[in-house]
């Protein structure tokens, strides 16, 4: 036989009122509509649920056993399909899992920890790698935020464009390249190398050059951003990446920033999200949060457009 859910609410009321016409007068339906729910019930659970004792009714051992358990499903289903309750974030309870870029994490991890806890303590953060390989971890509920540098591609994940970061050139102090204007021949002529997950050792700066009637010798990939810097640090390695990201990284190491000698686009920042997230209060509120934290990389004609 198939369950009527409703029967549940019928049956709360009548343990709660002990009679037909009560439990009507209660869920706003007729005492002959109600009557035919208890049948129902009775038929359901092969046990006269109220019994006839004198001019009342009185509910059997085995509606007396169950009568804390309906009543409890029954406010649990209304708190599940009623409206969502405003967002108390003192008294919040729950784990995000970020994925971000490492330059990202690295840059703006801490600020973004410090607003979570501040907001709401009983918010835990976990700052997740990204693998080598593109993974639908976003699609899977493995992680609640990402970051990436353009939009997605697949019509279930949300995005937010947070804004442009330039491209520029990192050396370790002293550099050849330190030592006069650097043009695109001089740049072209260096050693360089390349920050990818992937390894791989050519990436759109060679694509430019190309287009240039030039081509760099890359004889390096590291898969992080901060071990690219220390390679460029240890060596007379060059690094080509985005300036706002990795900024605080190579004040740290005490590396030389210099302007690239030819027009790159500037890098795009979005975060993205699972669209089962757009009506969640907490995760709109971890959102705006984190974009917040971000946008605070950028001046502000980086944060629409790129230069």
């Amino acid at each position: 036989m198939q369950l009527d859910l409703n029967l549940l609410t019928a049956l709360d009321a009548l343990l709660e009122e002990g009679s037909v016409a009560g439990a009507a007068a209660r869920l706003h339906v007729t005492a002959p509509a109600m009557s035919r729910s208890l049948g129902r019930i009775r038929k359901v659970t092969g046990d006269p649920i109220l019994v006839r004792t004198g001019r009342h009714m009185v509910p059997t051992t085995r509606a007396l056993a169950m009568r804390t358990e309906v009543h409890a499903l029954v406010q649990q289903a209304h708190h599940l399909l009623s409206a969502q309750e405003e967002l108390d974030l003192a008294h919040l309870e729950r784990v995000f899992t970020i994925r971000w870029h490492d330059a990202l994490a690295t840059t703006c991890g801490a600020a973004l920890i410090a607003a979570v806890h501040r907001e709401a303590p009983g918010v835990q953060v976990r700052l997740i790698a990204e693998p080598a390989v593109d993974t639908p971890e976003l699609r899977r509920g493995e992680v609640d935020l990402a970051s990436s540098a353009g939009p997605p591609s697949l019509p279930d994940i949300r995005d937010r464009l947070i804004g442009h970061d330039r491209l520029v050139i990192a050396v370790r102090p002293g550099h050849p390249l330190t030592e006069g204007p650097v043009t695109t021949a001089t740049y072209a002529a260096a050693e360089h190398l390349t920050v990818s997950r992937r390894g791989h050792l050519r990436d759109h700066v060679d694509e430019a050059l190309a287009e240039l009637g030039h081509e760099r010798r890359v004889i390096a990939s590291a898969p992080t951003t901060a071990g690219a810097l220390q390679l460029a640090h240890d060596t007379d390695l060059v690094v080509t990446l985005p300036d706002a990201t990795t900024l605080d990284s190579r004040r740290q190491l005490g590396l030389t920033t210099l302007p690239l000698p030819f027009e790159l686009p500037a890098v795009p920042l979005h975060l993205l999200w699972h669209q089962r997230h757009d009506n969640d209060p907490a995760h709109t509120w971890l959102r705006e949060t984190a974009t917040r934290v971000l946008e605070a990389l950028f001046p502000p004609h980086d944060k629409a457009s790129p230069k």
